[in-house]
């Protein structure tokens, strides 16, 4: 009898946890390098926790934003599991679209950076956890700019970054003088062009929310832009992101690059980048104003709230976020190569600062970087690339197309930004800003 009732007890517990092994995961995330990591080594979690089954979507960045806003607005509940940002999550946590983000007692919740947790949280409650955070700076091939002649200084001036890339352009030998974004979109071409208008001395919005995209700042910041790339950049630059720009810059194609400090642990890694010993780095660039020059961003893990599958989300987001899983990648990848922007203590790693020559400048850049002072004028709006309402990501994304089709040559500057301020204005009208 004692037989007997062992094995049906060990059968219960076959089934139980074979129960607990049925529970999935559903994790959409951006195809970017450190994401792509996180899904290798998430073996270790699963080992860890034998009753989630993890299953990835990883999209592009923009479709991603895309699929996400559209599931969690219509509670469609295809995701567990979301990579969002700054943008989202306070606008989503307001709405009561993501639940908090519940730390254990070893999760060192004070140990993540201060502008990054603040970004993220709502009224104190974090509502999604950092998995990396960033600013934006000037990357530079060293042995080009030798070459050339050129010096730049730690916070060099878009006219500085000019004569450099003017300098450095040999399309005869495959090397263009500067790689920017292109590729249309509110989190794409908009992140860096944001920043010009900025510090071209430029804003979005005035105090009365009405759009500004028509004004003389922007006219100068877009121009500027769209010449630059025209004259210096790569062949069909107006289809470029991030990923297209980190693999021309990594194959020696790129003699300056102006992009999210994330990039640098590529750029100098040598099993990925043929130039990892010959780059550089700076501050981004200035214009009238250093306000708002270099941008403020933090991809986040965040939990809608209809998920059935909480515990098991909550669980999963302390392992990716923590200090354990950063230690992991240095151990299994390269100290080089860990998910930064989020951790004091990733700072204060010997292996780490050995490793990562880029550690001084990215952390002056994420801390110069001001989302509740980013512009010349004052601003309603908190952001420094964006401003911080619902609407936005309507006209952030309407914008982008348009100066994406004047780097294109489709349209020119004045009528690109006429039919940015014409859409834009209408949307706000629509939303009640104003008459």
């Amino acid at each position: 009898m004692k037989f007997i009732a062992a094995a049906i007890a060990a059968i219960f517990l076959f089934i139980a946890h074979a129960a607990r092994a049925q529970t999935e995961l559903v994790i959409a995330t951006v195809n970017n390098g450190h994401m792509i990591t996180m899904q290798k080594l998430s073996r270790h979690f699963e080992q860890a926790n034998p009753d989630i089954k993890l299953r990835w979507v990883t999209l592009d960045e923009d479709v991603l934003r895309q699929r996400v806003t559209t599931d969690i607005a219509t509670k469609g509940g295809q995701f567990d599991v979301m990579t969002i940002g700054m943008y989202e999550t306070p606008i989503w946590a307001k709405k009561g679209w993501l639940q908090e983000i519940q730390p254990d007692a070893g999760y060192e919740l004070n140990d993540i950076l201060p502008a990054v947790r603040g970004g993220l949280s709502v009224q104190g409650k974090l509502y999604a956890a950092p998995f990396y955070g960033e600013s934006s700076m000037t990357m530079v091939r060293t042995d080009l700019a030798s070459r050339a002649g050129v010096t730049l200084p730690s916070r060099p001036t878009w006219e500085q970054v000019r004569d450099a890339a003017t300098k450095m352009h040999d399309p005869a030998h495959g090397v263009y003088g500067i790689c920017l974004r292109g590729k249309p979109g509110w989190g794409d071409n908009m992140a860096l062009v944001s920043t010009m208008v900025n510090t071209f001395g430029g804003q979005w919005f005035d105090t009365t929310w009405h759009p500004q995209i028509e004004s003389t700042a922007w006219k100068q910041a877009v121009d500027f832009y769209v010449q630059l790339l025209r004259q210096y950049g790569p062949p069909g630059a107006a289809g470029n992101s991030f990923n297209e720009n980190l693999a021309l810059f990594q194959a020696g194609k790129c003699g300056l690059w102006v992009d999210a400090t994330i990039a640098a642990s590529f750029v100098t890694d040598p099993t990925q980048s043929k130039v990892a010993d010959k780059v550089g780095f700076v501050q981004a660039p200035t214009a009238v104003t250093p306000k708002g020059a270099n941008w403020l961003w933090a991809w986040a893990l965040g939990i809608p709230s209809g998920s059935a599958k909480s515990e098991q989300a909550q669980r999963f987001i302390r392992w990716a976020t923590s200090r354990e899983y950063i230690q992991l990648v240095g151990r299994e990848v390269g100290w080089g190569q860990v998910p930064t922007g989020t951790r004091t203590s990733t700072y204060r790693k010997p292996e780490f600062l050995k490793a990562a020559r880029f550690a001084m400048d990215e952390t002056i850049a994420i801390a110069t970087a001001n989302p509740v002072d980013s512009t010349l004028p004052r601003s309603p709006y908190v952001g420094v690339q964006f401003a911080a309402i619902p609407e936005f990501q309507v006209i952030g994304q309407a914008t982008g197309q348009q100066i994406s089709a004047a780097l294109a040559g489709k349209a020119t500057v004045p009528q690109a930004l006429a039919a940015a301020q014409l859409a834009a204005d209408r949307e706000m009208r629509r939303a009640g800003y104003y008459k």
